[in-house]
């Protein structure tokens, strides 16, 4: 007869320490629940292991298949895309001047010294015409030496230093623009970069333009999908072109000296956004 396999109270003599008696059992709730927690660790390591192997074996087909569907879909849905641009008009009610002084003297810092005082007084007298502080802003300033000119075959020579110093003035009462640009000559601005013209609700204003764009696409998609002999369906994807420059001038604005507030017309603005749509086709 085969030989049976030895039970754990066959096996305490191994187990025991080696001053316990072979004869002395241990209590019976004692030995029995060590093996019995160390069966269930071992049956829950493997169950754990076998779970595992078929999460395993049935993940990667089904990702593998679902991305076929995926991609048979994208194969078989039919699309339109179209880009439109829409347009609206606002009137501008903000205006940037480019401005400052420019001094020279014989040396660097006369010449900075004299530009200092220029322009404390240019924009003591710009805060004067009530232009508040956050409307000011320097954007140069800039020292360089003054040159001759050569002659006789001499290289030229530093006879002198210039000092440059900018402002952007911004003037939220169009109004009053006239009188801020002749003012600012008065106070001894003998520098004049230009002038540009804004729209302070320009994002509100331009949801004319967004809706009008969204209307020339839709017209486009019907005309190439009634030329298709198909018809649009849902929409599914909506894209705007975002645009750092600001509104387009429709009409030039006009400056001239005279003895006055120089003369200048704002005209209108225009404001434009461009969609991309995408229609299903069905």
């Amino acid at each position: 007869m085969a030989n049976k396999p030895a039970h754990y109270r066959d096996l305490l003599p191994a187990v025991l320490s080696p001053n316990t008696h072979p004869s002395e059992k241990p209590k019976p709730t004692e030995l029995p629940m060590v093996i019995k927690s160390k069966r269930t660790n071992v049956i829950r390591r493997h169950l754990s292991f076998i779970v595992s192997a078929i999460v395993v074996a049935f993940a990667v087909p089904l990702s593998a298949s679902a991305q076929q569907q995926l991609d048979n879909s994208r194969m078989t849905e039919r699309t339109v895309s179209v880009s439109a641009t829409g347009s609206t008009s606002a009137t501008p009610d903000t205006a940037h001047i480019s401005t400052g002084v420019m001094s020279e003297a014989n040396t660097a810092r006369e010449a900075l010294n004299l530009n200092n005082a220029a322009m404390a007084k240019l924009i003591d007298g710009l805060k004067g015409l009530n232009v508040a502080s956050k409307d000011i802003q320097t954007t140069s300033i800039n020292i360089n030496p003054r040159y001759t000119n050569p002659r006789e075959g001499k290289p030229p020579a530093i006879n002198g230093y210039q000092a440059n110093n900018s402002v952007r003035v911004t003037v939220r009462d169009l109004k009053r623009l006239g009188e801020v640009l002749d003012a600012a000559i008065t106070l001894g601005a003998n520098q004049m970069g230009g002038i540009s013209f804004d729209v302070s609700q320009a994002e509100q204003l331009k949801d004319e333009a967004r809706k009008a764009a969204m209307t020339n696409a839709r017209r486009r998609a019907d005309l190439y999908a009634a030329a298709a002999g198909v018809s649009l369906g849902q929409v599914i994807t909506i894209s705007e072109d975002v645009r750092i420059a600001g509104p387009r001038p429709l009409t030039t604005a006009r400056m001239a000296s005279t003895m006055d507030a120089v003369p200048v017309e704002a005209g209108a603005m225009q404001l434009d956004a461009t969609v991309h749509v995408t229609w299903s086709l069905k």
